[in-house]
């Protein structure tokens, strides 16, 4: 028997990350409250961080979107 897949909305994933990076409570309270795995918690984190340069320079990652776009539609 296979079960579901959950789906997390962005706002409840970023609210998650933030916690863990306030760091007033374990990653393993946070993983109880929310009924997710630790892992998965680690993987979001890994994930915000590795994109927190957008939210700082949102002109740069468009820029670079746009210039990624004209590569390709040059091929």
């Amino acid at each position: 028997m296979s079960t579901k897949r959950t789906v997390y909305s962005t706002e409840l994933k970023t609210k998650i990350v933030l916690e863990i990076l306030k760091g007033d409570k374990s990653l393993n309270e946070i993983a109880s409250e929310h009924n997710i795995t630790p892992k998965n918690i680690q993987n979001k984190k890994a994930k915000f961080v590795a994109n927190a340069e957008m939210a700082m320079e949102p002109a740069k990652a468009i820029k670079e979107y746009k210039d990624e776009i004209i590569e390709l539609e040059k091929k």
